[in-house]
């Protein structure tokens, strides 16, 4: 990110994804103009342009595309630039069928939206790479460029296949993987139900099984890997071919938790970490879609080792593909670009630029709307971009902290199989809720895979890792002996990476650790609930979890009164070499959960800020100065406990217990006396 902000003379981008192609270009001398009245410094060009830039196959067609950028650059705006990967032209689709796309069923799906291949396709990645490799040579020197974007959102559409290309892909990740037939059919457990493989080539995608029945699921786990490896496989290629003739970084754009990608792996491929965020306005609950949207900067923020990251997509205003697409309120964009910023990002990029008149997106939002100049949408993008522009003293200050949770796509990808206890158990819910408690309390978290370094915490959380390896397992533990808290959540180290179970009784991989032993699980039915009762005398309510548990080492916080198991432990706390492993085994309603967690926190050494609900306040530091980014999202004015500070938005000082209005951000930079 330190290269893309020094090329923007210190600035944090702002901008969108462009797509000019879509307009006459008459249209674009009048886009640069308002892109210089809004401040924008960074856009992307060429995302889904492939059919234009290649009309037939090895017949290239740059002059829009040299002209667009030759204009982009007189007008001082920098240029993220695409190899156009994403999605074939229709001639390709049609001259190589068999790099279409085939789903679980068998289904060979058509062209005609985007992301239609498949990833194994040797047609698609020749192809692929003929393209970059020509966009690459063009443009590696051009001044307008500065940085690559692979592709686009990679996943998104086509996260598997299961065509027979697919098959052999697979086959030979397996083989690199297992080396010997006799050691995949150990890791898969082929003695049940007869599936002793003999030949390599008997083995296939677990493609839609036999009716009311079950795939493998080490082998759906595996796919799972695979899928993901073999996304990353394209991106690698390609990336490749750029970084050998063009020396700015070079990234492909994130979306978050996104199941099928483990952007643990793929953040090691990238040169800065981009994401694209976009409010989920069904089916989180109130405060949900802010609550994802930080959540989504801790992770990103993660994933780059907390340098600076990009946000390269989020939206002015509505979406246009949930089932209901609401606008946003007056200030919400602005408060919610500058929470990405709180949360680590060094730039604010939308798409699109222009709001589409034609096609799918024609009614998602964009910096210039279809209202044009004359409209309050308008004028909040260029009041975001006066404040971006003020932040420039921000960039490449980071944000710290002591508390982080383990989060594993391999654990994500094995709890959410099939045949298991109970449906309710998924693992973003309980991840989910752990730390929105934290966020809610005022305590910004980490997202840190178990085999991370997890020295920089002083409190580990780890709601739901199902699967843990036993370097993970290990690692974790080591947290408590050097006098650090772990927290542990149900039907976690229940079985190794090969989705086995660890016998001897559950918590498998944390028994020791937790000094618990649990004999079996009893899942709640839908809607069922157990009463809890603590050392202190008061009870409270759990849900969708029970279990038989004997504390061997460990100090009974709470109890089940009802349910399967009344008189056994519920919650414990064991003191583990220097410090402490709490176990949750069942999951607390919302508000035993907060004053848990906060115990624990406490107990950690976290501290907790006594602050009201709705007041959202992250520290970002500098060299030089700390920047405290406040977000007031409460019916009513709050009095911020930040005092000798500037508010850079507004360029007024900043004294202690100064209100900030409903809805209204302050960025107050504090320089240390």
């Amino acid at each position: 990110m330190d290269r893309l902000t020094r090329r923007l003379g210190g600035r944090l981008a702002f901008g969108a994804d462009y797509n000019p192609e879509q307009w006459p270009e008459s249209v674009w001398p009048q886009d640069i103009e308002l892109m210089t009245e809004a401040g924008v410094n960074l856009v992307s060009v060429g995302i889904f342009s492939w059919a234009l830039l290649e009309p037939k196959e090895g017949l290239y067609e740059f002059g829009w595309l040299d002209r667009i950028i030759d204009r982009l650059h007189a007008g001082g705006i920098a240029v993220d630039l695409a190899n156009a990967s994403a999605t074939p032209p229709p001639w390709f689709s049609r001259q190589y069928p068999q790099s279409l796309l085939v789903d679980v069923n068998g289904v060979r799906r058509s062209y005609g939206g985007r992301q239609s291949f498949c990833p194994s396709s040797p047609e698609y990645r020749t192809a692929a790479a003929a393209l970059t490799a020509t966009i690459a040579d063009r443009y590696a020197d051009h001044p307008a460029v500065a940085m690559w974007h692979v592709h686009n959102e990679y996943g998104c559409h086509n996260w598997a296949c299961y065509c027979d290309e697919s098959a052999v892909a697979f086959r030979r990740w397996l083989q690199a993987r297992y080396g010997e037939l006799d050691t995949l059919n150990d890791a898969w457990g082929t003695t049940f139900w007869s599936q002793r493989y003999y030949d390599w080539a008997e083995i296939l995608p677990p493609r839609t099984p036999s009716y009311n029945t079950f795939a493998n699921p080490t082998q759906q786990l595996d796919f799972a890997r695979f899928s993901s490896e073999e996304l990353l496989d394209c991106f690698r290629a390609e990336a490749a071919v750029i970084r050998a003739r063009a020396p700015q970084p070079v990234t492909t754009n994130f979306m978050s938790f996104f199941k099928p990608l483990d952007y643990f792996a793929w953040a090691k491929e990238q040169d800065l970490i981009s994401n694209d965020h976009y409010r989920i306005v069904d089916g989180l609950g109130p405060g949900g879609a802010t609550h994802d949207l930080v959540m989504s900067g801790d992770l990103m923020r993660s994933l780059s080792d907390g340098a600076p990251w990009l946000l390269m997509e989020h939206s002015t205003s509505a979406v246009n593909w949930q089932p209901r697409n609401p606008a946003k309120v007056p200030g919400q964009m602005i408060s919610d670009s500058l929470t990405h910023l709180a949360r680590g990002a060094d730039g604010d990029l939308f798409f699109q630029w222009r709001a589409s008149k034609a096609g799918a997106e024609k009614f998602h939002s964009a910096m210039l709307p279809h209202a044009g100049t004359d409209s309050a949408r308008w004028r909040e993008v260029t009041q975001l971009g006066a404040h971006l522009k003020a932040l420039a003293p921000v960039a490449g200050s980071r944000v710290t902290t002591k508390v982080a949770i383990a989060f594993d796509w391999n654990a994500w990808w094995g709890v959410e199989l099939d045949s298991h206890p109970s449906v309710d158990v998924d693992m973003m819910t309980q991840v989910r809720r752990w730390h929105r408690s934290l966020w809610e309390q005022g305590v910004v978290c980490d997202f840190v895979h178990p085999d991370g370094d997890l020295d920089p915490y002083d409190l580990v959380l780890a709601p739901a890792l199902y699967l843990c390896t036993d370097p993970g397992a290990a690692n974790l533990a080591a947290v408590t002996q050097r006098g650090g808290t772990v927290v542990v959540g149900y039907f976690s180290g229940i079985v190794d990476e090969n989705d086995h179970i660890r016998l001897g009784g559950y918590p498998g991989a944390f028994a020791e650790l937790l000094g618990v032993r649990i004999e079996e699980f009893s899942p709640l039915l839908a809607g069922g609930t157990v009463t809890l009762l603590d050392a202190g005398g008061a009870t409270s309510t759990a849900s969708i979890w029970t279990e038989s548990i004997t504390a061997t080492d460990a100090e009974v916080i709470s109890e089940f009164v009802d349910g399967p198991f009344p008189g056994q432990p519920a919650i414990t706390r064991r003191a583990a070499g220097a410090g402490s492993a709490w176990y949750l085994g069942t999951a607390p309603e919302t508000e035993s959960l907060g004053r848990l967690l906060r115990t624990v926190c406490e107990q950690a050494g976290i501290a907790v800020p006594d602050r009201p609900p709705g007041l959202d306040v992250v520290v970002r530091q500098g060299p030089s100065a700390t920047y405290s980014f406040v977000v007031n999202r409460a019916a009513q004015a709050v009095p911020i406990d930040i005092d000798g500070g500037t508010d850079l938005l507004t360029g007024e000082s900043w004294p202690f217990g100064r209100l900030l209005e409903p809805g209204a951000v302050a960025v107050i930079a504090r320089t240390p006396a």
